[in-house]
């Protein structure tokens, strides 16, 4: 995000919305009506429901951050400040068409465009991962603890855990350039047969371009600046909610790309917030906890920093290991070991199985609140023009 101001200071833009929006009801800055009351109380509105939320994702103990879970609090985050935001966009209709706010809107609303491809590139990744989830079932189904384990279920295990290792490992180098690499698994058997097959469903379901940058996309939705205190005064304050919605939507795509396999993953993206908005310390503080998470060695390489993700990479390296050690007739103790891992698998497993299919709805109903918000915006400003 671009934070240059272009001749404004950051004093100039003061106390998130009682002090920014107090300045143009200044008798000598402006008239105060009925109508302008009503319209800060929205704006400020807004800002109070995104600094709750935000504090509320911001708040989450260090297992839940990124987890399939948070990420859905985080889209449904998104979901009920775009309402607001819109619902503020409709009440003030009449002044869209006028400078600034024209200009401020209509570029808000081209960026949000790049989000459509964001969106598809994120429910290509969930399904990537529920590729995954198909390879840890037959896993867990071959080791079934009804059942007595013999090599042919342990072939049929190892050859799951292999296909699932070529799965993820592909992935990693669709996100890198790198000729060298941490595994995660610690081995790499190639099979050609099954890596193309992998390779082939992939290229099937690609809904983005092979040369599409999420870490493009990202920087070209995040080119915007913090407004000027002329902007807030001409626009009578709309200009602050336009900033909220920008930051909150720029966050949000970030995240997904964060945590969601896709093509360059690249996270480089700076949340420079000016301090005077409140709701800006807790999406620094989200920003900083994701980004360390990002840093740790164990997920330096990954294609994902989904908390499922590393359950996956986790519990299929053990597993390996394990399934590599076994010699029949197998121990009881080395059975009961194998026992305990599948335990641990199947944890992993349900949550993605509970989860997976409620976020990618969620995934689908944001890419249509973008364009349907995008196309009501740009009639409400046409009309304004007439």
């Amino acid at each position: 995000m671009r934070t240059d101001y272009h001749g404004s200071s950051s004093p100039n833009i003061t106390n998130f919305g009682r002090s920014i929006l107090s300045m143009k009801r200044d008798p000598v800055v402006h008239s105060v009506d009925h109508e302008t009351h009503y319209q800060d109380s929205e704006i400020e509105a807004l800002q109070r429901q995104v600094t709750r939320r935000f504090h509320e994702l911001s708040s989450v103990e260090s297992h839940e951050l990124l987890s399939v879970s948070w990420i859905s609090k985080l889209l449904d985050v998104f979901l009920c400040c775009q309402e607001e935001f819109k619902a503020i966009i409709f009440n003030n209709k009449s002044v869209l068409s006028k400078q600034p706010m024209e200009k401020l809107i209509s570029d808000y609303f081209e960026r949000s465009v790049k989000g459509l491809d964001v969106c598809n590139a994120i429910r290509d990744g969930l399904e990537q991962i529920r590729q995954w989830q198909k390879q840890l079932e037959i896993v867990l189904c071959a080791l079934d603890y009804q059942k007595p384990l013999g090599e042919g279920q342990i072939r049929r295990a190892k050859k799951a855990l292999t296909d699932l290792e070529i799965g993820m490992l592909d992935e990693k180098e669709s996100n890198t350039n790198l000729a060298h690499r941490n595994r995660s698994f610690g081995r790499y058997q190639k099979d050609s047969q099954r890596h193309n097959s992998l390779k082939h469903f992939r290229s099937l379901s690609w809904s983005v371009s092979r040369s599409w940058s999420a870490s493009k996309q990202l920087q070209a939705i995040g080119n915007f600046f913090p407004p000027k205190t002329n902007e807030i005064l001409a626009t009578n304050g709309l200009a602050v909610a336009v900033y909220t919605m920008s930051c909150v939507f720029l966050f949000v795509m970030w995240a997904l790309v964060a945590a969601i396999p896709c093509q360059d993953r690249g996270l480089q993206c700076h949340f420079n917030i000016p301090k005077s908005f409140i709701w800006g310390a807790p999406v620094h503080s989200l920003h900083e906890r994701i980004m360390d998470e990002a840093k740790k060695r164990e997920r330096r390489n990954t294609c994902g920093l989904l908390k499922e993700i590393h359950g996956i990479e986790k519990s299929a390296s053990f597993m390996i290991e394990l399934t590599d050690s076994i010699q029949f007739p197998i121990r009881e103790e080395k059975e009961e070991e194998v026992r305990k891992q599948v335990e641990e698998m199947k944890i992993v497993y349900e949550g993605l199985k509970t989860g997976l299919d409620p976020l990618e709805k969620q995934v689908r109903e944001a890419f249509h609140r973008i364009v349907k918000s995008r196309t009501e915006g740009l009639d409400l400003i046409a009309r304004g023009n007439e």
